[in-house]
């Protein structure tokens, strides 16, 4: 086979020179009070609607956020954050040292010690300040502990190859890179907000160290201003649109590298047969767990929905339609209970698996990518931050559609329901559910898609698009909007969880002074 590209040849490089993970573990936890803690923690996760990627990092923002309010401190927080994680059996407790534990606990001390310095000097409020620190706090601690060693070292192969494809006229090189950096973290690694702060954080600062936390302080305000600039650029979700098409390639290639490891490198060398023969069989393990992970994602939104969305809003329904209509009707709350269910199993079965010709593309591309010094990644984007001044008159009358659009969708949909006999609260609560279920199920579709190379729209596309669109971004506004004042997330996490892994610690404790007790008799 050909030569490998010089950016390749450092990939697997990096590959070939990974060390192994330390097997031997301290930490020890009582299985019983284990299983109970999973059951409870994959009940909290379902409240939030959160990519699997992130978590992780938000289950330890989480328990941070509650032990800081109980006043802790990194010495304090360390073990007993480490030992929830293992109760909820996000890693096993071989992975785990008390060597982490005690850089954990400095972790922490360091990042309070920073909101601190911020906090002192009077830059930002408290409440975005502590917003802020628990992200860093949180990502430092995930990457620390479960760092993905592959994907972190694919993603910045997949920077370094697009960014040559992405140019903005009238920006400079560095914003491109920063945007190209961010927009593969957020479509490849599939970072959340938090997650995008710490990277650019690291970025622009470093790592946060006992000897450079003031140095940081001082400057944190100016490294915020230019972070959130970046992170709020016009052109950010075009520049991500663009790079996402590309993902597929580099998802096949980080299974290639986790799967072989650094034998990779003895396939590109072999021959072309041994190649396509491992992508093959890799874009095939993709396409089989697409299933099943539309599958789990169709059951988290749906209790998503009923425990977070559906409690208050039947509760509002059922009391205002008592007092202003002198009862509750049945059909249209039990029409408005059904929807959600059946819209993500039509979401379900509308799912397409990628056939053989997806899997040609795949290959053909990774090839490209790791053979070619420049490899062609199809058309480049060329953007402008100030686009020139188009058609007044053609964009007031795109305006206008896009007005009218919503109109005849939200009409339609009062008009019909209207006819059906719905009252009015009836109407917004039906109009409630069905705009987050329409985000939630174009969610899941776009993730059944993540795999797919060539993502040509359909004959209908424009039609569904007219008439959709201004549902799922209605969709889009309230479930993120709502998210900020969920009531029942408060409960668990600060009424409920508290005492709850209090209970479980003081089980766990007294299972292994049975046990030490037990051994006694042997």
């Amino acid at each position: 086979m050909n030569q490998l590209s010089t950016l390749s040849t450092y990939l697997l490089q990096a590959v070939a020179s990974q060390s192994s993970p330390e097997s031997s573990g301290k930490i020890h936890i009582n299985q019983l009070v284990a299983k109970m803690a999973s059951l409870y923690e994959k009940l909290r996760n379902v409240m939030e609607y959160r990519e699997e990627a992130v978590v992780l990092r938000a289950t330890i923002e989480r328990i941070i956020k509650r032990r800081l309010l109980l006043g802790g401190t990194g010495t304090t927080i360390a073990e007993p954050l480490v030992r929830e994680l293992l109760w909820a059996r996000y890693f096993s407790e071989q992975t785990i040292t008390e060597e982490k534990i005690q850089v954990i606990g400095k972790k922490i001390d360091v990042y309070i010690r920073l909101r601190q310095e911020i906090v002192a000097r009077k830059m930002l409020g408290e409440h975005e300040v502590s917003e802020w620190i628990n992200h860093l706090l949180s990502s430092d601690i995930e990457q620390y502990v479960n760092a993905s060693f592959h994907k972190n070292l694919v993603a910045g192969f997949m920077f370094q190859i697009m960014k040559s494809n992405v140019l903005i006229g009238d920006d400079s090189e560095q914003t491109r890179d920063v945007q190209v950096f961010i927009a593969v973290r957020k479509t490849f690694a599939k970072d959340d907000i938090a997650f995008l702060r710490y990277h650019l954080f690291l970025q622009y600062f470093g790592e946060v160290r006992e000897d450079n936390v003031l140095e940081i302080g001082s400057l944190f305000q100016i490294g915020y201003q230019e972070i959130q600039k970046q992170l709020t650029y016009p052109l950010k979700d075009r520049i991500a649109s663009y790079v996402n098409n590309k993902t597929p390639i580099f998802f096949v290639l980080e299974d290639l590298l986790q799967v072989h490891g650094a034998g990779f490198a003895d396939i590109l060398k072999d021959s072309e047969e041994s190649l396509s023969k491992a992508v093959f069989q890799a874009c095939s393990a993709r396409y089989s767990g697409i299933r099943q992970k539309v599958g789990r994602a169709i059951f988290r939104s749906v209790i998503f929905i009923l425990l977070t969305k559906a409690f208050f809003a039947f509760a509002i329904e059922g009391s205002i339609e008592n007092v202003l209509y002198g009862g509750i009707d049945i059909r249209t709350m039990l029409v408005n209970v059904a929807v959600p269910p059946i819209l993500m199993i039509m979401v379900g079965f509308n799912i397409r698996i990628p056939g053989k010709r997806n899997s040609e593309l795949i290959f053909q591309l990774l090839k490209e990518v790791m053979f070619q010094e420049k490899p062609d990644m199809g058309m480049p984007l060329e953007v402008l931050l100030v686009p020139k001044k188009g058609n007044p008159f053609l964009h007031g009358v795109f305006t206008l559609l896009w007005f009218l659009a919503f109109m005849l969708t939200f009409g339609a949909m009062v008009f019909v329901l209207s006819k059906a006999n719905f009252n009015i609260i009836s109407q917004g609560i039906f109009i409630f559910f069905l705009t987050i279920v329409s985000f939630l199920s174009y969610r899941i579709w776009l993730m059944s898609r993540e795999y797919s190379v060539e993502k040509r729209p359909g004959l209908i596309s424009p039609l569904t698009d007219f008439f959709f669109m201004p549902i799922i971004r209605v969709g889009r506004s309230l479930t993120e909007g709502i998210a900020q004042i969920n009531i029942l997330l408060f409960v668990f996490d600060f009424i409920i969880e508290t005492p709850f892994k209090g209970l479980f610690a003081f089980f766990e404790q007294w299972f292994f002074f049975l046990h030490a007790k037990r051994e006694e008799l042997e």
